[in-house]
């Protein structure tokens, strides 16, 4: 549908990233005149051009390097791998552009014009875009979703040094240090750990917290410091870095603690800050909070009825497919369809290795408010393929209500999980028993099985364990 107006577009989208795109793509289909405004050069924004989709292809390559040196034990010896850093920066970039490239097409065989620029509302129908070379063009629309992101968070007390890095600066790849510090214990850091580690960096990690990677259960992140242990020089709880100084030796920093260390490169991974405060919010009449992020309903309509919000900017989870499917609702909205974003689970999954998904509420969150619930764990040392593919490290967990037997939530830790969380994605959204979920033919020997396993667990009826206690 075409609104009537006196406006260039039905619609504007501002950011380009996974939320972005998708927004301006559906409203299209929907048959509005979108506009989708950029300021980089490429379309993906942070978690296509410098996140997760660079970070995975070369997580990918990391996993290859140390899968194949694990095949000792199989036979199969290897020398150690001679790494190529110019073809693997080329080969992280051709992955980045191939998926761009696509992007490119889609839009244009759309219709959606993209403006590149930096775009800030001007009022509560208007935005300048301001380009590289310092033009400005305004654009005026009826309806308009902000999915501006969030950047990474800085330690102002750093010195401006190139051997500093956020995320970005880490997937660049300018060298292999031989000693590294990741200041944050969260996912985004333990995942270039782990990258850096297969390149042969020793790691430290700094961590303000009680715990590494928070989120998750300690039961699934416990499987994972035990595999990952001897990655790591240091592992560095409830520690902040307090100062830092920098010469040709290298980056000296002090803890809290007040001991000092030396690196070859640091990557500061201390989590990401919206961008709510940096789009001229302020003109268009859209509340902002104080920390950057900006309030919506279920269908992302901000306190201005005809603007929408998605994505990183509107809060926690801050996960590319959150935003598309956020994009998706606030879309439709404008389109005049009904709908919302209401989902029963988010999952969330860490690239490591193992690496570790959950989705649903987790132990800790079901204590806290109150659920009664069971949890059931299939051990993947009991998993045909895992044992087969010298892998068993890891396990399915499932909690089910106790008094319905519904789904609730679940974990995996493991090679894969981030594969294997679909279905329990599926199942908790739907509601699903664990009779139907047991009762449900898997494929053996698969490491998904261990899905319907774990809920034949729950039941009492696993033939795969040693005798249980069946369940009325």
């Amino acid at each position: 549908m075409s609104v009537e107006h006196e406006f260039d577009y039905d619609l504007l989208v501002l950011g380009a990233g996974p939320g972005g795109y998708s927004a301006a793509f559906r409203a299209a289909d929907l048959g509005l005149k979108t506009v989708l405004v950029e300021r980089y050069g490429t379309l993906g924004g942070v978690c296509l051009n410098v996140g997760c989709i660079p970070s995975k292809a070369l997580l990918h390559v990391a996993a290859a390097s140390e899968e194949a040196m694990h095949l000792q034990k199989a036979g199969f010896d290897f020398v150690k791998p001679k790494i190529d850093l110019d073809k693997l920066r080329s080969y992280k970039d051709g992955v980045v552009a191939k998926l761009t490239g696509g992007l490119a097409g889609m839009a244009r065989a759309r219709k959606v014009e993209v403006v590149r620029g930096l775009g800030s509302f001007q009022g509560p129908n208007g935005m300048d875009v301001v380009d590289s070379a310092g033009a400005t063009r305004n654009l005026s629309f009826a309806q308009a979703i902000v999915a501006a992101g969030s950047q990474a968070s800085t330690l102002p007390f750093l010195p401006n040094d190139s051997r500093i890095v956020d995320s970005t600066g880490a997937l660049a790849l300018r060298f292999i240090p031989q000693r590294m510090l990741v200041i944050g214990g969260g996912i985004i850091g333990l995942e270039m750990a782990t990258v850096y580690s297969a390149l042969g960096s020793r790691i430290t990690i700094a961590e303000l917290g009680p715990h590494l990677m928070p989120g998750p259960d300690r039961d699934l992140v416990k499987v994972w410091e035990k595999l990952n242990a001897p990655r790591f020089d240091r592992i560095l709880l409830q520690t902040a870095v307090s100062a830092a100084s920098a010469d040709e030796a290298g980056i000296t920093v002090t803890y809290s603690t007040g001991e000092s260390e030396c690196f070859d490169l640091v990557l500061v991974a201390t989590g990401r800050v919206p961008n709510g405060h940096k789009i001229g919010a302020q003109n268009a009449g859209i509340v902002v909070d104080e920390r950057g992020f900006i309030p919506v309903d279920t269908e992302r309509r901000t306190n201005a009825p005809h603007i929408f919000a998605i994505g990183d900017i509107v809060g926690q989870p801050m996960l590319a497919h959150k935003a598309v499917h956020e994009a998706h609702a606030a879309a439709e909205a404008a389109a005049g369809m009904e709908g919302g974003f209401e989902p029963k689970q988010i999952p969330s999954v860490a690239y490591t290795d193992p690496e570790i998904a959950w989705t649903g509420k987790t132990e800790e969150q079901c204590k806290a408010a109150g659920l009664r619930v069971t949890k059931a764990v299939f051990p993947w040392m009991a998993s045909g393929r895992a044992v087969a593919n010298g892998r068993d490290e890891g396990f399915t967990k499932l909690l089910f209500d106790e008094e319905s037997q519904c789904i609730v939530g679940g974990g995996i830790v493991g090679t894969h999980a981030g594969d294997l969380i679909g279905e329990i994605c599926l199942a908790v959204e739907t509601a699903r028993t664990a009779a139907e979920i047991g009762h449900t033919i898997h494929p053996h020997p698969t490491l998904c099985e261990s899905v319907g396993l774990a809920a034949e667990v729950f039941r009492g009826v696993c033939t795969d364990l040693p005798t249980q206690r069946k369940r009325s």
